[in-house]
């Protein structure tokens, strides 16, 4: 793990690196920076400006705040064409064959993808808010807001920063969280359980009024976002404990562990919905298989769609007794873990390398923090 307190020298060939990548993503004038207290930075200083906050916990807060803008983007493509429309978030006009999709996995899911839009706005809002407060730099990624989002009627069609059109989706949340026996904190992986979404690259949004039929391919988008809903949330429930770990302040500490929270009641949420996804093939698409997780070969106890309750596994030691937890929380490489896991499920097709070159950035900062009288 390098060191928080890098040479300068590094650090201004990294901001170089950045700056040049920005101009040639043609991401308007990039000489002026991404990372701002008041005024453009990133091309002018050698180190962000930590203000009152030690330099970890402003780190650890930056890279929080991109994920979280990150977050806020992708549920704002979903709530455009799925969720309620109205003043608290704004944007599109809804699909209603799209929404009508989604309330098969529940009748509130309209309701349920404009709260979890809302708070994920909250989150970046006050993230930023409070590192400026203290006099340290924030989080912009507007700049790098130039993908084609959906052209399906009820999408605002404005720039994104994510891609929801060619998702490889990791569903093994699913079993992880059921299991008695294993912890991914010890290195135990975990079958998945949806096989076909995770690999391939689906859509979770109507790509253009084209996907609004036949109605099992649209069901077929609309299982696919119900299980990513689940598997975007509990990276967040991990990634929260996971860097909290990590920081220095008690006030700090409350803002990670009350944003974490909710995330966690995000997840068990989308948990409970996903189960729900109807058993079928995408008829555009045979490799996309929907199975009945209640019915063999799944099934039993690591499959029931209504065991949404975390079952008791190990922590810290084998030789300690099982515990109900998240899973996992490991602190070493949590936010630079967390980028790769958003990086391979397809959310960042067709960004510039000037954007996950600086979200590595942030993220390696992140990791590389520690608690004060730490080494």
């Amino acid at each position: 793990m390098n060191s928080f307190n890098r040479d300068s020298k590094n650090n201004k060939n990294r901001r170089e690196f950045l700056k040049n990548g920005m101009v040639a993503a043609g991401a308007a004038t990039l000489g002026t920076g991404l990372l701002a207290s008041g005024a453009p930075v990133l091309a002018e200083q050698e180190k962000e400006r930590s203000g009152k906050l030690s330099s970890g916990d402003a780190a650890i807060l930056r890279f929080l705040a991109a994920a979280e803008i990150i977050e806020t983007d992708l549920w704002v493509q979903y709530n455009e064409l799925g969720g309620i429309q109205d003043n608290e978030v704004p944007g599109g006009s809804g699909s209603p064959l799209y929404a009508a999709a989604l309330q098969v996995l529940d009748g509130d899911m309209s309701q349920y993808i404009h709260d979890n839009t809302e708070d994920e706005f909250t989150h970046e809002t006050f993230i930023n808010a409070y590192l400026a407060s203290k006099g340290a730099d924030i989080v912009d990624l507007e700049p790098f807001r130039t993908l084609p989002g959906s052209t399906a009627t009820g999408s605002s069609g404005k720039p994104r920063l994510t891609n929801l059109m060619k998702l490889t989706v990791d569903t093994s949340w699913w079993t992880r969280y059921r299991s008695r026996t294993q912890n991914p904190d010890f290195g135990d992986t975990f079958p998945q359980a949806i096989p076909s979404l995770a690999v391939g690259q689906h859509p979770a949004i109507p790509r253009s009024d084209a996907d609004l039929s036949p109605s099992n391919h649209l069901q077929a988008i609309a299982n696919t976002a119900g299980f990513h809903f689940a598997t975007i949330e509990q990276g967040g429930t991990s990634l929260y404990p996971s860097l909290a770990q990590r920081v220095s302040s008690s006030e700090v500490l409350q803002i990670v562990l009350s944003i974490g929270g909710t995330e966690a009641m995000h997840f068990q949420t989308w948990h409970d919905k996903a189960g729900n996804a109807p058993p079928l093939t995408d008829p555009s698409d045979s490799t996309l298989v929907f199975p009945d997780l209640n019915a063999p070969p799944f099934g039993g106890e690591d499959f029931q769609t209504n065991l949404i309750m975390p079952e008791p596994t190990i922590l810290l030691s084998k030789s300690l007794p099982v515990c109900s937890i998240i899973r996992p929380t490991n602190t070493t490489g949590a936010a630079t873990g967390a980028l790769n896991f958003l990086t391979a499920m397809g959310l960042f097709i067709g960004q510039s390398t000037a954007f996950l070159a600086f979200l590595r950035e942030l993220a390696e900062a992140a990791d590389a923090a520690r608690r004060e009288g730490e080494r």
